[in-house]
């Protein structure tokens, strides 16, 4: 089988975001155009998965304007982070990897990263590729910062990135405003740099235009 399912844990929950990955295009928010893959075809399926690793927000994306999301390296079963995963080619996952680390020319063998648990293959925010584990007898891969969380330089996501992944999580989860609020501010870079009722404000505003 060519198809693995790709975990994704911040702009790409939502997927009007994830598709310009796939299909090429300007995300809402977002300061690049996407290239796309050279498969287009959308993914098979989607569905969310909870993923047993600490979301953390830290450096300073050109493309949003503040900082972009990342996973820590070790398991935390009890700090669940929410997730989405897709159902695409192989071909189509090494793509969308490719542009998230800015076209950048590497080597990376999926079954290696499936026999070893990760693999660091690239010196960039999401040069280190994780095996989550199987969904339907298929792969599960996500892909970090080769650092760990502890050694992260934490900063504050911008209000378009912010309501981005708000938008992706409204669409495959159903939690209240308190919900959502209580899990934004567990995660460092958010903790401190937005309030309650700014971080409440935001998620009305994003329950509005849906």
């Amino acid at each position: 089988m060519n198809d693995v399912w790709y975990a994704s844990y911040g702009s790409n929950l939502n997927k009007e975001r994830f598709l310009c990955y796939i299909c090429g295009g300007k995300p809402s928010g977002s300061k690049d155009v996407e290239i796309g893959c050279r498969d287009q075809r959308l993914p098979k399926q989607d569905q969310p998965i909870l993923l047993p690793y600490p979301l953390y927000f830290a450096e300073d994306s050109k493309r949003w304007g503040g900082a972009p999301a990342f996973l820590g390296h070790q398991k935390v079963e009890e700090n669940l982070t929410l997730g989405r995963i897709y159902r695409i080619t192989k071909e189509q996952f090494l793509d969308v990897v490719k542009q998230e680390n800015g076209g950048q020319v590497w080597q990376l063998d999926l079954e290696m990263v499936k026999r070893n648990g990760a693999q660091t293959f690239l010196n960039s925010w999401y040069g280190h590729i994780v095996y989550v584990g199987e969904q339907d007898g298929l792969p599960i891969y996500t892909f970090t910062a080769p650092w760990s969380g502890e050694d992260a330089h934490f900063t504050s996501p911008s209000k378009a990135y912010l309501t981005t992944i708000i938008k992706g999580i409204n669409e495959c989860y159903e939690l209240q405003d308190h919900e959502l609020v209580q899990y934004f501010q567990g995660k460092p870079g958010v903790k401190g740099n937005w309030t309650d009722a700014e971080l409440t404000a935001l998620i009305q505003n994003c329950r509005q235009e849906i």
